[in-house]
């Protein structure tokens, strides 16, 4: 039976717990440094704390450690591993291979490492990494070719959330331009802002548009593709989001998982245990996106970008139909809330948008009157209100169900009272003299045991002997019902797995150069960092082909002269080199 997992992010303590909550198999998280997201740091105690609380689920918490590294770092990181391995982390992600030496905990290759091909994902294996986190870019059959290739090792594949135009690791785009390395956890987020389009003759082809800027990933409707093509870890991008965000979009993935395997009885099952009931509908049009896309799922596809923004649009809600002086009404079939954030392109195909200060009906008052609101205008909600104020609360709850048995000891005094999972179990003794019952006592003893409240377990079932005809006093059986819930042990039947080390993964002598790292060129040092007219950007995303202009795939043949160059507001110009063997754009600085 295949094992599938939902990884979905924690920006903190609070968005972790959150996840595991809303039905996630495992968690990822920034430790306080070497992270990929520098702005989401979080203390050992902290992650330690998230260990404990997903380990009760079986769910797994992953530390994020996938920055490439100094020299004088390197004792600095080996002391925060061995932490992260006292905390009871599952696994960590790293980038820099020097690492590989000093890591006693299961290695997952992070995206960083660039993980496009089977041979790279190979190479990963010998070198004792048990799981590679896929290039994002990769389609279904690339996925499938790799699991062949590589049968035994994990692949974990985004399924949602925000896309670097640039392949992960090969950025160094915010590092030129700011002096801030996006292999340091310190993106600039250079792909999101606007550039004019030039040919080679200083033609301005485009304006101040978001020409780099992609639409969010979206692969709910592909989960089954992904599981069949050898996937087994379906992770959401979003270290930087809310907990509102981790709530809605770790609960929408994990009832489509639910369902997958619901249809394929016998053959899969979840990585962790426990049932998740929620108060709300997870809705993945009602939380932050730029609009979707599903990238390269499928090979190359149009609409890839947002040119006109960067920000969130969120969700398409309706047409204005009628202005007044100091509010107006909205065709469509949406509701609207007092406090809802709406935005809408104007004219000039500016992004504007307004908070409705009290919505009556489908009349809605904005505070102030945006300018540039006209009859026909296309409106989508950037924040939902109705939505957030659910997800403010306590929304799901999840909990394990257990199997409770009581049977009599055969000395005539005590019982043993065994909560089960499944995968854990726990027994203790009720001091207790056998005392004949003068009425029946099953319905009263199962609903005692079954008073599980408070702990994440509820009981599906409580095993008597067919003939049970004990008086146990109720306070002592909720203290047994107490005991026994509290630290359940687990089952001594194999379910553990080997912890990948330095001793039994065959690693290949001193890994502490980059001349020994065996990464064919990906290997970029913090300090290289593509300055001096080098390449700052390798994509499969293609402008050329976005503009409607890849004659390959069915496009217009252009009418400008190449080289094309993007130009930023203050005059710096990046090359645009288009290699059609690789189906490849690179953007590179000018010298």
């Amino acid at each position: 039976m295949r094992t599938l997992e939902l990884l979905a992010p924690a920006k903190n303590l609070e968005c972790g717990k959150a996840a595991i909550d809303h039905g996630a198999d495992a968690v990822y998280i920034g430790p306080p440094q070497f992270g990929a997201r520098a702005a989401a740091g979080n203390s050992v105690a902290d992650i330690a704390e998230l260990c404990r609380y997903a380990h009760v689920f079986d769910a797994k918490v992953y530390a994020t450690v996938n920055t490439l590294l100094y020299d004088d770092e390197l004792p600095q990181a080996r002391l925060l591993l061995q932490q992260l391995n006292d905390a009871g982390v599952d696994a960590v992600l790293i980038q820099d291979m020097r690492l590989l030496s000093e890591v006693s905990l299961k290695l997952h290759a992070s995206t960083q490492a660039d993980n496009r091909t089977a041979d790279k994902v190979a190479w990963l294996w010998q070198q004792g990494f048990r799981r590679a986190v896929l290039a994002r870019e990769l389609s279904v059959d690339e996925i499938r070719a790799i699991h062949d290739a590589v049968p035994q090792m994990e692949l974990e594949v985004f399924v949602h959330g925000a896309l670097c135009v640039s392949y992960s690791g090969r950025c160094y785009a915010s590092e030129h331009c700011f002096g801030r390395s996006a292999n340091r956890g310190e993106c600039a987020q250079f792909c999101r802002m606007q550039f004019d389009l030039l040919d080679a003759d200083g033609r301005e082809l485009e304006h101040q548009r978001h020409l780099l800027s992609l639409k969010d990933l979206n692969l709910s409707a592909h989960l089954a593709e992904l599981i069949e093509a050898g996937a087994m870890s379906f992770k959401i991008e979003g270290r930087l989001k809310d907990v509102a965000y981790v709530k809605n979009v770790t609960a929408a993935y994990s009832q489509l998982l639910n369902q997958y395997i619901a249809a394929h009885p016998g053959q899969y099952m979840r990585a962790s245990k426990g049932r998740v009931s929620y108060s709300f509908t997870p809705d993945l049009s009602r939380t932050f996106n730029r609009g979707y896309t599903t990238y390269f799922v499928h090979g190359r596809q149009s609409r890839q970008a947002s040119f006109d923004t960067p920000k969130a649009i969120g969700q398409y809600v309706g047409t204005v139909k009628e202005l007044r002086s100091g509010s107006f009404n909205v065709a469509g079939t949406a509701s609207f809330v007092n406090g809802d954030g709406l935005c809408f392109f104007d004219a000039g195909r500016q992004l504007r948008g307004f908070r409705v200060n009290r919505a009556e009906g489908n009349r809605l008052f904005p505070l102030q009157m945006p300018a540039g609101l006209r009859p026909g205008t296309r409106l989508y909600r950037s924040n939902d209100q109705a939505m957030e104020n659910i997800l403010m609360k306590p929304s799901a709850e999840r909990k394990i169900p257990v199997t409770m048995t009581l049977q009599p000891c055969e000395e005539g005094r005590d019982f043993l009272l065994t909560m089960d999972d499944g995968s854990r179990r726990q027994t203790v003794r009720i001091d207790c003299q056998h005392q004949q019952a003068r009425t029946p006592q099953r319905e009263q003893i199962e609903r005692e045991l079954k008073k599980l409240g408070g702990t994440p377990y509820e009981c599906d079932r409580v095993i008597l002997p067919d003939h049970f005809p004990y008086f146990i006093p109720a306070s002592q059986l909720a203290a047994a019902r107490r005991e026994v819930s509290t630290h359940p042990q687990p089952l001594p039947v194999g379910r553990g797995e080997i912890t990948p080390s330095s001793e039994n993964l065959g690693f290949k002598g001193d890994t502490s150069s980059s001349d020994n790292l065996g990464l064919q060129g990906n290997y970029s040092p913090p300090s290289q960092g593509g300055a001096g007219g080098g390449s700052l950007m390798q994509c499969r995303y293609c402008l050329r082909h976005e503009l409607g202009h890849c004659v390959r795939h069915g496009g217009q043949r252009p009418t400008w002269r190449e080289p094309l160059f993007l130009r930023l507001g203050d005059g710096r110009r990046f090359r645009l080199k288009f290699d059609c063997s690789k189906c490849q754009m690179e953007v590179y600085a000018e010298k």
